[in-house]
């Protein structure tokens, strides 16, 4: 029998019934429901929600005046102020595409994005002034550069032609920014850290972004007019792409400059901060700044964890301190978290210890994800969930990236069988919840055994002198490679190595206990992602020469 489907005669898209989805139209909305509402706070600086929309068109407007168009590039080298919240919405309203650079990282490697980005404008704080004046200095051709300069900061250099005000002063106020031609189009551009060769170019698009953002309102439970305290720099996957979900829940961004433990107490407590979010070393520092020196949160306030797996000891600190914490887990390539530990009620009557641990998982995919799941890598077939087998975790959805920049092959191999490759191993408890064990190339093979690095740093963190820690393979001539762990304690302890061995042999299987331990403050990324790459490579150079 044959069929004619009606519902696909005379129902075509329309520009009544079909709009290109870009988190641009968030802010419109928030100025125009919420015009005299707080949206940004950075010192003794305060904008309402008017007054940041009026920012962020003269900026697209400035931009376009300069000759910036669809397909170019411009960069930011900024910490979490309000010309960099004004980024996400201003560039974007150019039509460019923003590519927000990570402020510690090498002259050679800024100088490598800005070319491989073709950037043609780069906005900059004077605290990085000597970075951006080595980086510049290695580029084929010239970039115009524009100095923002921050009250709160002092020292530098400018190095541009123009500040930052006085560019966008240049800018039309009703500057009628248009509406992606296609929400497909490119809205920004993030590099991985790039550990082994060059960093990679993560492609974000409007409509991934525009989900993304509803999503961390939805799978969160934001109410409206949120307070966020930006302790997660904006450079890291667009802030997990908070700059437009506070847009979209019309709330106040309360800028930080940089992590300072003690200030982030002052602050949630000055402006009744309600969320914020971090990597784990971000919340141990909470944790251990000393209780004299905390000012004294009445409120609720909620927080999102991620970055690395978290340490169940971690997450009981934090919620003894009185936080809401809630696990997400996700990469540059998934616009940030797009899966979440949704917590269940009958949780909350197990003992801290174990709800910590229920809570310290990967979970489950985000409202706006399709699917994340964990596949055999080889078969792409699911594992059992048995919280045993392990596999790949992988994603498919709305919320994975376009693909890597001027890059197919490692486009191609990322989304091989249709799904996104995330290199992370898991497995899937019988509740269906995904919980890593490691980095596929963080696992430890000793003697043909497999060792989860997370698995060992979870117990390191439970000695109560350890700050932080880190567990790598360290060659070995009879067991192929053994675990070495690497520790950082608390201000005033001095554990021995042997303490830390025997507190080991404690509570984990002799194979896997670190045969090594060494003492030291661990080299971290930007976002305090330990580099781990730095120690193999340590333990390498030893071993050579050994």
């Amino acid at each position: 029998m044959t069929h004619n489907n009606h519902y696909q005669i005379g129902l075509d898209r329309n520009a009544a019934n079909f709009v290109a989805l870009s988190p641009l139209s968030f802010i419109e909305r928030s100025a125009s429901v919420f015009p005299y509402r707080t949206a940004v706070i950075h010192g003794d600086i305060q904008y309402t929600w008017q007054e940041t929309y009026t920012r962020c068109r003269q900026l697209g407007s400035a931009l376009q005046k300069a000759g910036i168009g669809v397909g170019d590039t411009v960069a930011t080298m900024l910490p979490n102020t309000p010309a960099m919240f004004e980024a996400h919405f201003g560039v974007p309203m150019s039509g460019a595409v923003l590519n927000t650079l990570n402020t510690r990282l090498d002259p050679e490697t800024i100088a490598f994005m800005l070319s491989h980005a073709g950037t043609k404008v780069l906005l900059t704080d004077r605290e990085f002034s000597s970075t951006i004046k080595a980086a510049l200095a290695l580029l084929p051709h010239n970039i115009m550069v524009v100095d923002v300069d921050d009250p709160l900061f002092d020292g530098g250099e400018d190095l541009g032609s123009i500040s930052y005000e006085d560019f966008i002063a240049q800018g039309d106020a009703d500057f009628a920014w248009q509406l992606p031609a296609d929400e497909w189009d490119a809205i920004t551009l993030n590099y991985t850290s790039g550990t082994t060769g060059n960093p990679k170019g993560v492609v974000y698009h409007h409509r991934g972004a525009y989900l993304n953002s509803i999503s961390n309102i939805v799978s969160w439970g934001m109410p409206p007019h949120a307070v966020y305290l930006w302790t997660l720099p904006m450079f890291h996957c667009n802030g997990w792409c908070f700059p437009w979900t506070v847009a979209a829940n019309s709330g106040t961004n309360v800028c930080l400059r940089r992590v300072e433990p003690k200030k982030i107490f002052s602050l949630m407590q000055e402006h009744h901060v309600t969320h914020f979010c971090g990597a784990p070393i971000v919340h141990g520092l909470l944790i251990n700044l000393p209780e004299h020196e905390r000012a004294v949160i009445e409120h609720k306030v909620s927080a999102l964890i991620a970055g690395a797996a978290p340490p169940a000891a971690i997450i009981e600190g934090m919620e003894r301190l009185g936080f809401s914490i809630t696990h997400v887990y996700g990469l540059t390539e998934t616009y940030g978290p797009a899966a979440i530990c949704e917590k269940h009620a009958s949780w909350e009557q197990l003992p801290l210890g174990e709800r910590a641990e229920l809570n310290g998982r990967q979970g489950v995919r985000n409202h706006m994800q399709e699917a994340v799941t964990v596949l055999d890598p080889d078969t792409l077939h699911p594992v059992p969930h048995d919280g045993q087998t392990m596999g790949e975790i992988m994603f498919r959805g709305n919320i994975v990236m376009k693909g890597y920049l001027k890059n197919a092959s490692a486009t191609h191999d990322a989304f091989a069988g249709g799904w996104f490759h995330t290199g992370d191993l898991a497995v899937v408890d019988p509740d269906g919840y995904v919980k890593i064990k490691d980095r596929s190339k963080d696992v430890i093979i000793s003697g043909g055994e497999n060792i989860s690095s997370i698995e060992v740093e979870d117990v390191l963190f439970r000695h109560p002198d350890v700050l932080a820690a880190a567990v790598v393979a360290q060659p070995d001539e009879k067991w192929g490679e053994v675990p070495c762990a690497f520790i950082e304690v608390r201000d005033g302890s001095a554990p021995s190595t042997a303490d830390i061995i025997e507190h080991c042999r404690a509570h984990l299987a002799r194979f896997k206990v670190p045969k090594q331990v060494i003492i030291c403050d661990l080299p971290k990324t930007s976002t305090g992602k330990i580099q781990k790459f730095i120690l193999r490579n340590q333990l390498n150079a030893a071993a050579a020469k050994g």
